[in-house]
């Protein structure tokens, strides 16, 4: 589904290529770009291996502060790791694989820009998935992991009006929690997959605080239907979270990042 552009792990940069007059160009032209990625990068104390390169790539991105068809250098994030430019190569071409990324042969990686088309392909994939996996989740979830839930949406209430990135980390969260106890590890891989891909483009960071606010409300609600073990409720009111999702992200207004 969406593994026409990346394969695991979150990041995105630019110029592959060593030697090549216009990839030097692009470097400088997209320094920007790179500072916005760095910002948002952390690197482990010590020793950073290739795993660790990887998997931080992806999560940057797939956070959604880094807007799609940005382009990073090669050297700043190698130089941000302190790592040679191999281990970043080869996390880059882990993403293209999986999606995350777009790459031209003269102009390097960039964060992958889904179309309107691509977008709407992707909820509908994601959407599908997600319902298979809570009708067997909301049967297997004990106790523990409805108190889980619950502390996940306390942090929900509070980032909703002070912390967009949070808020979007934490919505995710919530979703992952909901669908683990389905026990179905190749549903939530392909799950995961669809959700990475999708991320830099609906930017939850760029949500107003009213659409916000209408996304927690629904989280409230389904999780009651959750704990109640409704399995009916529940797949209507994901369904619903789904489709104000898609609608929020592709109003104009979702298109620059409120802050506060």
């Amino acid at each position: 589904m969406v593994e026409g552009r990346t394969r695991r792990e979150e990041g995105r940069i630019v110029s592959d290529a060593d030697q090549r007059p216009a990839d030097a160009q692009a470097d400088q032209d997209d320094s920007a770009g790179a500072g916005g990625l760095v910002a948002v990068l952390t690197r482990p104390s010590g020793y950073t291996s290739g795993p660790q390169v990887l998997a931080e790539l992806r999560r940057a991105i797939a956070s959604g502060e880094v807007a799609p068809g940005t382009a990073i250098p090669l050297d700043d994030v190698a130089g941000f790791f302190g790592v040679s430019r191999i281990p970043v190569r080869e996390a880059l071409k882990t993403l293209l694989g999986e999606g995350l990324l777009d790459h031209e042969p003269r102009l390097g990686y960039t964060v992958a820009r889904l179309s309107d088309a691509e977008l709407g392909e992707l909820y509908l994939v994601a959407g599908a998935l997600e319902a298979a996996g809570l009708a067997r989740a909301v049967e297997n979830a004990t106790e523990a992991d409805h108190e889980h839930l619950r502390q996940i949406h306390g942090q929900v209430d509070t980032a909703v009006v002070a912390d967009p990135v949070a808020f979007g980390r934490l919505s995710r969260a919530f979703h992952e929690a909901m669908l683990a106890p389905c026990r179905m590890p190749r549903l939530l891989h392909m799950l995961r997959v669809a959700w990475n891909v999708t991320e830099p483009s609906k930017a939850m960071v760029r949500l107003t605080r009213d659409e916000r606010e209408h996304l927690r409300v629904d989280h409230e609600q389904i999780l009651a239907a959750y704990v109640a073990r409704d399995a009916q409720l529940l797949g209507s009111l994901a369904h619903e979270h789904t489709e104000r999702i898609g609608a929020a992200v592709a109003a104009p207004d979702s298109a620059s990042p409120e802050h506060g």
